[in-house]
């Protein structure tokens, strides 16, 4: 699997968080999602450390270009399921308020950065992890990761602004199929449905990937940022709303005896018993 060298990477990270580390070089900021023994799963720390990150970054006038990537062998596998196992099984995750006040504050803040933001996704873009790479200006995939909408697997619906970027890079026909189906998209494939801008072969994709956020940081900031403004709001007029109605939906999911099942299915490594309640 494809690991991405940051900008900075010979060296300390110039921050570092619990779970996220930043790493600046000139006029680049890498974020590196940092819990590679969870495949950089999203626990409530992540969430924090990334939603700090990204307004730290956003706000530097010192940075023109940022890049996202996760450690180890994935971008990110999606939310912690382990850590929100027992809360999902007792009914009391809160999905609505995690969802409202980190997870889309993460997403909107990528979206809204006057600057351009890289995914380079080094391995599984997997949940949420997804959502986080498509909030990206541009998505640069190494050849051997993938990417997936799993929610359905665990009873549960796309969240973190999924369910539009989504059905907004590939089309209504090709969003069901991977929301409904929960099928792993390839990289290669991925490009060829316009879900990402690259697949690179593993070996030059940290050397493309370099070259192609160095590229940005050398260029306009400023229209890079009026561009920003333009698409979002042609595309993306309605974000709003359709977050709170994703944290609605998901919030109403994680009450369903299906997704009960889902998580504990998962958590126990078996296939999961759908009831349809």
């Amino acid at each position: 699997m494809a690991i991405v060298t940051p900008p900075a990477s010979r060296g300390e990270p110039s921050r570092r968080y619990e779970t996220v580390n930043l790493y600046a070089s000139g006029a680049i900021t890498a974020i590196e999602l940092n819990r590679p023994g969870r495949m950089n799963a999203w626990n409530a720390q992540l969430g924090e450390d990334l939603l700090d990150a990204v307004r730290t970054v956003g706000g530097d006038p010192a940075v023109r270009a940022v890049l996202i990537t996760g450690a180890g062998a994935a971008f990110s596998s999606g939310a912690d399921l382990k850590a929100r196992g027992e809360a999902v099984a007792s009914g009391t995750v809160d999905s609505q308020r995690v969802l409202t006040e980190v997870y889309n504050p993460i997403i909107m803040g990528i979206r809204r950065m006057a600057k351009p933001v890289v995914a380079a996704v080094n391995g599984p873009a997997v949940g949420i992890g997804l959502s986080l790479a498509l909030a990206c200006d541009l998505v640069a995939a190494a050849e051997s990761a993938y990417f997936a909408l799993a929610f359905s697997r665990i009873g549960l619906v796309p969240d973190g602004g999924s369910s539009m970027f989504v059905a907004e890079r590939v089309g209504l026909t090709r969003a069901a199929q991977l929301a409904m189906l929960a099928e792993p998209l390839p990289a290669r494939q991925a490009v060829e449905w316009g879900l990402a801008n690259y697949a690179w072969p593993d070996e030059e994709f940290p050397g493309q990937v370099q070259a192609l956020v160095q590229r940005l940081a050398d260029g306009p900031t400023r229209a890079y940022a009026g561009i920003k403004r333009e698409l979002n709001e042609w595309l993306l007029g309605k974000a709003d709303t359709q977050l709170e109605l994703e944290a609605r939906t998901q919030q109403e999911m994680f009450t369903t005896s299906d997704a009960k099942e889902g998580v504990t299915a998962f958590l126990e490594k078996r296939a999961p018993r759908f009831t349809g309640a």
